[in-house]
Parts: structure tokens; sequence; C-alpha cells
């Protein structure tokens, strides 16, 4: 109660004529600086001083000096004056070059394996003070909490119905394929609906239980099902696993093709035509005027741009 019945008696005028007075080490002078009249200084060095329990300015000969409470608090008051000039102008102006802002994203790894590597890369040669944060969206994992207590700046996936109540931007589209190892039957004979429907698939683990992702919600909506045997939630060791076995992923065709160079891996079509996966990033009103969100999401957009020239056209406002 002590503390907080001094913090209402203080206000940044009094911090400013504290360290105006200070610094010069003149009422007269600083009274010209603060563009105010010299009782007026006068006065409020008398509430400083009381506040204080300290003179903070005493006579030296023909001048005057800090006091040593006086000069311990020099620091500490610009500090605030600093503090109090971001404070504002920092909702008005966001310079990358210089910010400080930590930026905080949110992202599956069902995305092309080189999308995340390349956002930082862009966001640490453009705002390199900046520091960066990034989470997973996994089934433990309220996306929807995190960006409205401010956990989360932005979140990056795919849904089949994006969420209502959330800003989104799209970033591009995918076909969807299935990847499967060079020694699986369906390299060499091709396969249909029925066959691509038993065969052993792998998924990831829902966001969510019950959840269920783009490709089982269309299948679903024809009432069909396919034979999923296996769940990683860690998406960049699945094209691995299928290597090594009869497992097929399907996913974007973008993320696959990643994968082709680096294991005895196969792109194959898949024999059900489904709608394009949309990748969106997702934000809420919290941020949605920020100028440092706006920069972030804008950074976001060209890096989903230049992973995908020949898809420009999927990528809107």
């Amino acid at each position: 109660m002590k503390y907080m019945s001094m913090f209402d008696k203080i206000d940044l005028h009094l911090i400013r004529v504290l360290h105006t007075v200070l610094t010069e080490r003149s009422v007269s002078r600083a009274a010209l600086k603060l563009g105010m009249y010299q009782p007026a200084v006068s006065a409020a060095l008398k509430r400083l001083r009381e506040l204080a329990g300290d003179p903070l300015l005493v006579r030296s000969g023909s001048g005057m000096m800090p006091t040593a409470a006086g000069l311990r608090m020099v620091e500490p008051a610009a500090e605030i004056l600093r503090s109090a000039e971001v404070l504002f102008s920092d909702a008005r102006s966001f310079d990358p070059t210089t910010a400080r802002h930590t930026f905080s994203v949110a992202a599956s790894d069902y995305l092309d394996p080189q999308f995340l590597p390349q956002l930082v890369i862009q966001l640490k040669a453009q705002a390199p003070n900046c520091p960066i944060e990034i989470h997973p969206l996994s089934a433990d994992g309220d996306y929807r909490t995190h960006l409205a207590q401010g956990h989360v700046d932005v979140v990056i996936g795919n849904w089949p119905k994006p969420p209502g109540d959330l800003h989104l931007g799209r970033l591009f589209g995918d076909q969807i394929v299935s990847l499967v190892s060079i020694q699986h039957p369906a390299v060499r004979r091709g396969w249909d609906e029925a066959a691509w429907l038993a065969a052993e698939h792998i998924a990831p683990t829902p966001m969510h239980p019950g959840a269920r992702g783009a490709i089982d919600d269309f299948l679903s909506s024809r009432g069909i099902s396919r034979n999923i045997v296996a769940r990683c939630p860690h998406f960049g060791l699945i094209p691995a696993m299928v290597a090594g076995s009869l497992l097929v992923l399907t996913t974007g065709r973008h993320y696959a093709e990643r994968f082709v160079d680096q294991l005895p891996v196969k792109v194959l079509p898949c024999p059900i035509e489904f709608p394009r996966l949309l990748y969106y990033q997702l934000w809420h009103e919290r941020t949605h005027a920020s100028l440092a969100g706006r920069w972030l999401r804008e950074q976001i957009k060209s890096v989903a741009a230049s992973l995908r020239p020949a898809e420009a056209q999927d990528a809107v406002a």
C-alpha cells in the first residue's frame, strides 16, 4: 500500500523535471530547456525532494551539484523517459533494422521443409535484433487461445475450413500426391481408388482428439476412408519411415518432392482427385493493426511466394 501511495504521486512530468534539473544542475537552465517558468520548476523540485526524502540538488560554490541520491537517479530517470518515448512511437512506426520486438510463430511441420528455415533467415537478415520463437502446432496446443493471449503472433498451417473468428491470409495452394518407397508395388503396377484406400497409410497425429485433416475430411464427405495403420506427431520424420516400408504418405506435392533426391522414394499421383491443399496464416484482432505484426505477415507471405514461383497466382493478399 505504501508503494502504491508513492507511485500515485509520481507522474512522467515529474520524472522529466527530475532528469533535466539533475543534468542541467540549475533550476533556471532546466526551466529554459523545459519551456517552463522557473517557479513551476522550483515547485516541482520541492515535490521531488519530499518524495525522495533528499535535497537532490544542493549549492556548491557558485553552482549546484546533485547529491549522491540525485546522481543515482539520473540514469533510471533517463531510462523511464526513453521507455515512455518508445511506448507510443513503436505503436506508430516499426523499423526492423533497429527494433527489438520478439516474433512468435506457430507452424505446422506439414509445410515445405524449406519454409521455416527460409523464414528465420529472412527475419534475422532484416530484423537482426528481433528474437524469433517457433512453436509447433500439436495435439495439446490451443492455437486460438495462444493467439488471443499474445503467446503467438501468427499461426501457419492448412485447414479444410479456416476458423472464422481469426484474420486470415492465404499463402499458397498445393496438389495432393502420395509419397511411397521406390520398392512399393504401386510404383510398378500403379493403383486405382480401391488399391489406394486399402494400402497401408501413415498420417500425422491429429491436432486435437477426433480431428481429421483435409485429406480424411474429404474422404469422409464421400463416405469412404483409407487404411491408416500408423500415426506420427513428427511430420518431418515420416518420409524416412516411408522410404523403408510399404507405408503411404499423402500430402502436398511440394513437401513430398523435397525428399525425392534425399531418400529412395517416389511421388505418385492419387487415384482420387482431391481439392488442393490451401495454406494460410492466421492472426488475432489483437495484432491486426500492429505495424510489427503487419511486417511479420508480409515476410511470411514473401517467403511463401519465393518457394513457389510457379504458383504465385495461388498467393493472395
